[in-house]
C-alpha cells in the first residue's frame, strides 16, 4: 500500500502517483534488458565465428591426411619394398658412368706401362732402352726424418751406393706429398733434404695427410710409371726393415711374367660404415653382400 503524500495540480485537485511510478518502472526494465542483450549478441556472434574456424581447420586437416595416405599407398604400390645396391645405382645413374671410368683408368694405366706417354719424364743417368727390375717407393711423412736416416744407414744404400744399385735396375725413393699449406716450412725442409740426398719422389699433386693414403698410392704408382719403365713397382711402409737382396732375388725369379701381383689382398667383410676401422668409401663397388 502506497503511503506517499498525494500530489495536487494547479486547480488543487489531487494527482494519483501509482500510475506514474508503474510506468517509470517499466521504462527502467526495458532499458536495462536492452543494455544486457547487446553483449549476449556479440558473444553469440563470436562463438559462431570461432566454431566455423575450428570446423574448417579440422576439415582441412582431415583432407590433408587423406591425401597423404593416398600418396603413400600409391608410392608403396609402385616401388619395391627393399631396394638393392644395384637398384640404387641404376636410380642414381652412376653405375654405367663408374664402369666407364674404371675402364678408362685401366686403359690409361696400360698405355702408360707400354710407353705411350706424351709427357714421359726421363730420369738423368738411366738408359731409356734398358728396362728396370723394380721401382721401390718408401712411404714417408714430414715428421719421419729420423726414420729416413735409419733407413739410409741400414738396408737402403745412399750416395754412390744408391747410384750403383740403380745400375743394377733397382730404384729406391722416399715417397711424400706436399703440405696443405704449399710452400711452408714443411715443404722447404723436404726440398732441402732432397737436394742433399737426392732420394725423394715428391708428389706435387698430392696433399700429405693420413686420410689421403689411398690417393697417395694412386699418385705414387702413376708417377712411377711415368718416370721409370720397370718390371715391378713396389710400395714399402716406413716402419719395416726390408730384406733388399731377398726382394731382388724374388723379383728376378718373376721377371717377364705378365700381370703379377705380389702382396696381401684383403679378404672378408667390406666395411661400409664411415668412422669404423678399414672403412671403404667405395664399398658399393663390391655388390650387395659387401664381401
Amino acid at each position: 500500500m502506497d503511503n506517499s503524500p498525494p500530489y495536487y495540480n494547479k486547480e488543487g485537485l489531487p494527482l494519483s502517483t501509482t500510475k506514474s511510478s508503474k510506468s517509470d518502472k517499466q521504462r527502467f526494465r526495458s532499458s536495462s534488458s536492452s543494455r544486457s542483450s547487446i553483449p549476449s549478441i556479440f558473444f553469440a556472434f563470436f562463438s559462431c565465428v570461432a566454431w566455423l574456424y575450428i570446423a574448417g581447420r579440422l576439415w582441412q586437416d582431415a583432407e590433408n591426411r587423406t591425401l597423404l595416405a593416398n600418396l603413400l599407398m600409391q608410392n608403396s604400390a609402385e616401388r619395391p619394398k627393399v631396394l638393392t645396391v644395384e637398384d640404387k645405382l641404376v636410380v642414381l645413374g652412376c653405375k654405367d658412368l663408374e664402369r666407364k671410368i674404371v675402364e678408362a683408368e685401366m686403359e690409361i694405366t696400360l698405355a702408360k706401362s707400354q710407353g705411350f706417354l706424351k709427357d714421359r719424364l726421363k730420369q738423368p743417368g738411366l738408359s731409356s732402352s734398358k728396362k728396370l727390375l723394380a721401382v721401390i717407393g718408401v712411404y714417408t711423412g714430414f715428421g719421419s726424418r729420423l726414420s729416413r736416416n735409419v733407413f739410409r744407414g741400414s738396408w737402403m744404400p745412399k750416395g754412390d751406393s744408391l747410384k750403383k744399385l740403380e745400375e743394377r735396375g733397382i730404384v729406391i725413393r722416399f715417397v711424400i706429398g706436399r703440405s696443405p699449406n704449399r710452400g711452408d716450412s714443411l715443404d722447404r725442409n723436404i726440398d732441402e733434404e732432397n737436394r742433399t740426398t737426392k732420394d725423394f719422389l715428391i708428389l706435387d699433386g698430392h696433399e700429405e695427410a693420413d686420410e689421403e693414403s689411398p690417393k697417395k698410392a694412386k699418385f705414387f704408382y702413376s708417377t712411377a710409371v711415368q718416370n721409370w719403365d720397370a718390371e715391378f713397382y713396389v710400395k714399402v711402409d716406413n716402419n719395416i726393415a726390408l730384406d733388399l737382396e731377398g726382394l731382388i732375388e724374388l723379383l728376378e725369379s718373376r721377371r717377364g711374367q705378365d700381370s703379377v701381383y705380389i702382396g696381401c689382398m684383403k679378404s672378408g667383410e667390406v666395411v661400409a660404415e664411415e668412422g669404423k676401422p678399414w672403412y671403404e668409401p667405395d664399398w658399393w663397388k663390391f655388390g650387395d653382400e659387401k664381401s
